[in-house]
């Protein structure tokens, strides 16, 4: 396994535990972060601020995850499937009454010196949506 992989597995398997400083240690301190049907954040900061929200409203585990690295190592791609339960409303989201959903996602990343710079998640909202609808 190549360093890249391997600093995705780690930034993974922190999400997956909730080890949300070993999740961040994984990243740039200029982190941009691209969020599904979102905008942009910039800096570990607002990045940590995302978590905290994402902690409070979701519990999320990552199954099946596969990981593709470019052969130079400055990006990389990992798809896996979230399964989850909604805990908190989230915004105008519909109402959150712990329910659970399972769908496919992907990330795409950029890496520099070793630490992720970039990261852009995608899923189908809609298909979310129906989940917890």
């Amino acid at each position: 396994m190549t360093s890249v992989a391997e600093l995705i597995v780690r930034y993974y398997s922190a999400f997956n535990t909730k080890d949300w400083d070993a999740m961040l240690a994984c990243t740039s301190g200029s982190i941009r972060h691209d969020v599904n049907e979102g905008s942009q954040r910039g800096g570990k900061e607002k990045f940590r601020e995302f978590i905290r929200h994402m902690d409070a409203c979701y519990d999320e585990n990552l199954t099946d995850i596969a990981i593709m690295v470019s052969a130079d190592g400055s990006r990389a791609a990992a798809e896996f499937i979230v399964n989850g339960i909604y805990k908190q409303t989230d915004g105008e989201l519909p109402s959150a009454r712990g329910q659970t959903y399972r769908l496919p996602a992907g990330a795409f990343f950029e890496v520099r010196d070793g630490l992720i710079e970039r990261v852009t998640t995608y899923y189908n909202l809609n298909e979310w949506l129906r989940q917890v609808s």
